[in-house]
């Protein structure tokens, strides 16, 4: 998959912009690190503390609100115990069945009661796994469509069944064994493991990462019900000043008095090709009469597959960007989103561009082949590379998120830096994929000049030293064992 070029914001249908104007360590690749690589407050101040007076955009007095995309079917949910009523509610949680959690089962907790999944307020049950898995949507009493395109569920085993017995509610145990939170008026059901990967993936070919982790070795039974939430979701590892709730990026945006959110995800480091997207997005919403929008650069912070950069290194490399002026920082927000990766392509970009509704968001960029991945056992593309934008311009539940037309980026030898493709002379430019720029940082070689901002392409030098620099140490430990 190209991560430099082909960089796309697909077509939404039935677009109206003058209407819609007025934890534990998440990274499975790495050993957790006892200090992290980046400083956890400077991305956050350099984002927060540079903040430009803002003029009136409105001939009103009336404050401006950037919350101009409502959260799915309304109000935020907020499924976090109160502080008075916490030890009340330990003392219950401690008193029930007790269902044990994986590290990405934590992920989803903190996923569904921040509000990303709204208006989710549980693991699902099975008229809502049914719908997700069969029809990427859940119906709302009012009739209406939300979209949900990926499964949100928890897995038990047998033996945890029988230890439930007939209880309609269970405590949750975090993997450091300490009680998360309580998952009340439950219902058990069949966890049929072909037909969720099947429908998830379109395929069922061995290796697919997410499949491998979670799925496999889970249990064959699903357990859905409402969820309370005993304290707040951290992971401690220096990035938790990162993990803004939707609640928290509307009120940032509210702050900033901000007429337009355009989101960007990535599971990436930040070259210079996506910064020109991401700087020509906020020209084109200037143009068409925006007074201050306001980038939402959103890595994905969850579980990712064992040769993709860590987020540690990702946020220290993302750093290095603003410091560098590549981006803005008077015109970023840099959060962690904490969701997993299913690498699950067409389906999955679906789940990521909902998700960015509920936090504010209403652009929404999306490049080529999004959440995709290659084939697991053959040489291609497990997606086709378009069909993620394509699906995104007419998935139900997603008409209010408005997805703009892009063109295609790429390394121009001519000019030395990242520029749009000009196919009249095509063979001035250059296509440096994912798997070519790992090569360069692991072999130490610079990339061309003005393919990444220099201080970010330093972090990710380091990063491959520092594995080529523990191999040696793996093979001895192999060796004498």
């Amino acid at each position: 998959m190209f991560l430099t070029i082909k960089l796309h914001i697909a077509t939404q249908l039935n677009l109206n912009l003058h209407a819609n104007k007025i934890s534990t360590c998440t990274n499975y690749n790495t050993k957790i690190r006892s200090k992290p690589i980046c400083n956890p407050n400077s991305l956050i101040l350099k984002v927060k503390d540079h903040i430009p007076t803002m003029h009136a955009v409105h001939s009103s007095s009336r404050p401006v609100k950037s919350s101009l995309i409502e959260p799915d079917g309304g109000a935020l949910v907020d499924l976090v115990v109160p502080e008075s009523k916490r030890a009340s509610k330990a003392l219950e949680a401690e008193s029930l069945p007790k269902v044990n959690l994986t590290q990405i089962d934590l992920e989803w907790v903190h996923v569904i009661s921040e509000g990303w999944a709204n208006p989710l307020r549980g693991f699902m049950r099975e008229d809502e796994y049914l719908q997700s898995l069969h029809f990427n949507s859940l119906r709302m009493k009012d009739g209406s469509l939300v979209n949900m395109s990926l499964p949100i569920v928890l897995a038990i085993d047998e033996e945890t069944k029988g230890r439930i017995g007939s209880s309609s509610n269970v405590g949750l145990v975090g993997p450091n064994g300490g009680l998360v939170g309580i998952l009340r008026s439950i219902e058990i059901y069949k966890h049929n493991k072909e037909e969720r990967i099947a429908r998830t993936w379109g395929t069922t070919a061995p290796g697919l990462p997410y499949v491998e982790e979670v799925i496999t070795p889970a249990g064959n039974w699903l357990i859905g019900g409402e969820l309370e939430v005993l304290t707040p979701i951290k992971y401690n590892d220096g990035l938790d000043n990162y993990r803004l709730s939707p609640q928290q990026l509307r009120n940032e945006f509210d702050r900033r008095q901000a007429d337009a959110v355009f989101a960007f995800q990535l599971r990436n480091p930040v070259h210079n090709g996506h910064a020109l997207l991401m700087n020509d997005t906020r020209k084109r919403l200037l143009e068409m009469g925006y007074k201050n929008p306001i980038l939402l650069l959103h890595p994905l912070g969850g579980f990712t597959k064992v040769d993709d950069v860590p987020l540690d290194v990702r946020m220290e490399q993302h750093s290095k960007v603003l410091e560098d002026g590549v981006l803005d920082p008077e015109t970023t927000i840099v959060a962690i989103f904490p969701s997993p990766m299913h690498y699950a392509g067409p389906t999955e970009v679906q789940w990521h561009a909902k998700a960015r509704i509920n936090a504010g968001a209403n652009f929404y960029i999306v490049g080529r082949d999004p959440a995709g991945m290659s084939h697991p056992t053959e040489k291609r593309d497990l997606y086709d590379p378009d069909h993620g934008k394509k699906v995104l311009s007419i998935a139900p539940g997603l008409e209010k998120l408005n997805i703009l037309p892009f063109r295609v980026a790429a390394y121009d030898t001519v000019e030395k830096k990242m520029e749009f493709f000009d196919p009249s002379r095509s063979q001035d430019f250059l296509f440096i994929s994912g798997t070519k720029m790992r090569a360069f940082a692991r072999s130490g070689e610079n990339p061309p000049d003005g393919f990444m901002c220099p201080g970010g392409w330093n972090v990710l030098v380091k990063y491959y030293e520092s594995l080529q620099a523990e191999e040696p140490s793996k093979q001895r430990a192999v060796l004498s064992t």
